[in-house]
Formats: structure tokens, sequence, C-alpha cells
């Protein structure tokens, strides 16, 4: 995870931890570290996002 990534490439990190998760195929300990990792990359993703509109409301 890294906030220099492009919204894209950490969107699709988020993806690939939810496939993970639902697989349902993975220890707990591996899951409950994928769901942190997740919730963490989502703020990342969140704040780009809004970094985005905020340029965006500026160039109108």
């Amino acid at each position: 995870m890294n906030e220099k990534d492009n919204l894209e490439l950490n969107m699709q990190k988020l993806v690939t931890i939810v496939k993970e998760l639902e697989s349902g195929e993975i220890p707990l300990e591996k899951a409950v570290e994928l769901y942190s990792e997740g919730v963490k990359l989502s703020a990342v993703c969140r704040k780009q996002i809004d970094d985005a509109k905020i340029k965006i409301t500026e160039v109108k």
C-alpha cells in the first residue's frame, strides 16, 4: 500500500484483498491482516478521490 500509487492501482489491490477474503480459504490470522490492510487502503483511496474532487471543483 502506497499513497503515491495511483487510484487505479490502489483499487486493484483492494479488489485482490476482497477476493482473497471472500474465498474463505485463508487462515484467520491472514484474514485479519488482509482486513486491516484493506481498511487502510480504502482510506487511501477515499483520500485520493476526495483530492480529485477538490481539484475538479477548483478548475470549475
